[in-house]
């Protein structure tokens, strides 16, 4: 039997199987014909350890789409890493569905459920990684300034499981990456430390205006995720890293903002820029469908 196809993270594929998935989540939204439906008969089971609109929205109306069926496990209505081991989750659903996405706090039961299924998994989101948000932003970069390969684009903020996922994706996709962020929020050395050895282009600075200046694109995420522990004055630590008019004054003038959202108005964004025509973060909400359109495709090729 052959191996299953797992999504599991943006640095585990070459960047040529990663161009394939987003070429099929651009052949996928620009034209879905009635007649064609590539999974019919094929079930996706989900599982979801943390809440979700994007992410449950997006690959429950692009598995139907492509004609396949969705079936969600929700935090207290399965029995994952508690009633049973990861282990046993995955050998059960791997009869029972032909796909299994899990978004869940912990990382090591990704790992796990991969390791025992015999069905593809796909990371739907950890406490340290976003692949699915990367494939849709990347699409929707892409689409409003062709090739990201060889520009720059700057984060703001928090150095979250986002942020490692732009690390990866900037390796992977050729482009410069600025994080900035205050040191103790530093996105983990061992993913800054896989860029450098592989060539990736990553800097990280305090100075949000070192990382924006000439930056092709500005992105940020909300301070306070969900899950996360509860940082004293992190409105006071984090509010010198907002995206603002003054820190889109200093990226180039056509410079867009992205955000995967849920934004806070005020607070990691202000509202002249998420509101602004510089912002394509509802284009990028939207490519959260094609992109898992894609995924899934690739997955179960």
């Amino acid at each position: 039997m052959a191996e299953p196809k797992h999504f599991l993270d943006l640095d585990r594929f070459d960047t040529k199987t990663l161009r394939d998935i987003l070429d099929l989540a651009t052949r996928y939204k620009a034209a879905l014909p009635d007649h064609d439906k590539p999974l019919a008969g094929k079930a996706l089971g989900m599982i979801f350890e943390k809440p979700s609109t994007r992410t449950r929205v997006s690959f429950e109306r692009g598995m139907d789409q492509l004609g396949g069926d969705v079936i969600v496990l929700e935090r207290d209505s399965s029995h994952l890493g508690r009633g049973e081991t990861v282990a046993d989750t995955a050998r059960v659903l791997s009869r029972y569905v032909d796909i299994i996405m899990l978004r869940t706090t912990d990382e090591r039961k990704l790992l796990e459920l991969a390791e025992h299924a015999t069905v593809p998994i796909i990371n739907g989101l950890t406490d340290k990684t976003h692949p699915c948000q990367l494939m849709a932003d990347i699409m929707t970069f892409e689409e409003h300034r062709g090739p990201i390969a060889g520009k720059v684009v700057a984060w703001s903020g928090d150095g979250n499981n986002m942020a490692s996922s732009w690390v990866h994706a900037a390796t992977r996709f050729g482009f410069e990456l600025r994080v900035a962020t205050p040191e103790p929020m530093r996105p983990p050395r061992a993913v800054v430390d896989w860029a450098a050895a592989n060539g990736g282009r990553v800097v990280v600075t305090e100075n949000v205006m070192d990382a924006v200046a000439g930056a092709d694109c500005v992105v940020t995420d909300v301070w306070f995720s969900m899950g996360d522990s509860y940082v004293a004055n992190i409105e006071q630590v984090l509010m010198p890293y907002q995206v603002n008019d003054a820190v889109m004054a200093a990226a180039k003038p056509d410079a867009v903002f992205m955000h995967c959202l849920p934004a806070h108005r005020g607070e990691e964004v202000s509202a002249s820029v998420i509101d602004g025509p510089q912002s394509i973060v509802w284009d990028e909400a939207e490519n959260r469908l094609h992109a898992q359109k894609g995924i899934l495709l690739w997955c179960l090729s």
